[in-house]
């Protein structure tokens, strides 16, 4: 299926909204539809969108998948409250850290996190909605990725031949599909959204399992969990398009207090880039690499390495995983 592409310097946001709104509305009909707000610019655009097009019509939920970064689930929730969003907050966080156990391929992790989503955790929700149509945030980019074979990105099904109604039991809706993600900020400001949101930096579907090289446990989660904080505190500033800390599966050799610490490894990210489509290392000062490096050493358990990717998209990802 060919995707008509609206670059961001060619969108005319009031008319994109205008024609979404009105699309939204005719394939709901008069039933109902949910969505899953995750924070991230694209799923805030796209709950924001369904709230102007069905009203109390949408049911929008926040799925607590364990993945998520230190307080996200309630600041995310408060935050769509003020804009007048009823936001549900879901505990799923035993069935996904269930479902993830074992599991150290790349693609295998990936796809248990989409069924679990899909399949587990909004199918029980869709059947207790009675619900026909799911609004996701699936842009442009995650089609091309996952079509080419670079990264099964969560939210892509048609593209791939897979019939969310069969597999799934709901329809589908992808109102950012011709978007980038420089077209869904400038959706998002149109939108009211505030800056903290459309210009926020993007984070992962699969959240902080994208950021775990082998396999996710509630007890690495929480290593990964402490290193990104220290990570987003310390880059925040930078103007960079995204930075991440990725948390490595061997151990290695380090010293402490005289005695060797066989410990973890963090590897830092931070990309400049428009569009995720390609991207370069951020040439960061040496004083804030160092700082950060020694924040992570001392604040995070187990760490005794922080290394700093230097590889630019391609031939590298943005995410590890």
């Amino acid at each position: 299926m060919s995707i008509h592409e609206i670059a961001a310097a060619d969108l005319n946001v009031k008319q994109f909204i205008e024609e979404q709104v009105e699309s939204i509305r005719q394939a709901v009909g008069d039933g109902w539809a949910i969505n899953a707000l995750s924070g991230g610019v694209d799923s805030s655009a796209v709950t924001m969108l369904g709230h102007k097009a069905l009203g109390n019509r949408l049911k929008t939920y926040f799925v607590d998948n364990a993945l998520m970064r230190e307080g996200e689930p309630q600041r995310v929730v408060a935050l769509f409250a003020e804009l007048g969003v009823p936001v549900e907050l879901i505990d799923a966080r035993d069935e996904f850290l269930a479902a993830l156990r074992g599991i150290t391929d790349p693609e295998e992790k990936r796809e248990a996190v989409t069924q679990t989503f899909y399949k587990t955790v909004f199918g029980r929700l869709v059947r207790a909605s009675g619900a026909k149509h799911l609004l996701q945030g699936t842009i442009l980019t995650d089609v091309d990725e996952t079509v080419a074979g670079i990264k099964r990105q969560h939210n892509v099904f048609e593209q791939l031949g897979i019939d969310p109604q069969e597999a799934f039991g709901y329809h589908i809706l992808e109102p950012l599909i011709q978007l980038r993600k420089d077209g869904v900020r400038k959706l998002a400001a149109g939108l009211g959204l505030p800056k903290s949101i459309y210009d926020r930096m993007p984070f992962p579907g699969p959240a902080l399992a994208a950021r775990i090289i082998g396999e996710v446990t509630a007890e690495r989660l929480d290593i990964v969990r402490k290193a990104t904080a220290i990570t987003e505190e310390e880059l925040e500033d930078t103007g960079a398009f995204q930075y991440m800390a990725i948390l490595h599966e061997d151990r290695v050799t380090g010293m402490r207090d005289g005695q060797r610490d066989f410990g973890l490894q963090i590897e830092i990210r931070c990309w400049d880039s428009v569009d995720a489509r390609r991207a370069t290392p951020t040439r960061l000062p040496w004083e804030t690499l160092e700082r950060l490096a020694d924040r992570i050493l001392t604040g995070v358990p187990g760490v005794v390495s922080v290394t700093y990717g230097i590889a630019p998209k391609p031939p590298s990802t943005m995410e590890v995983v």
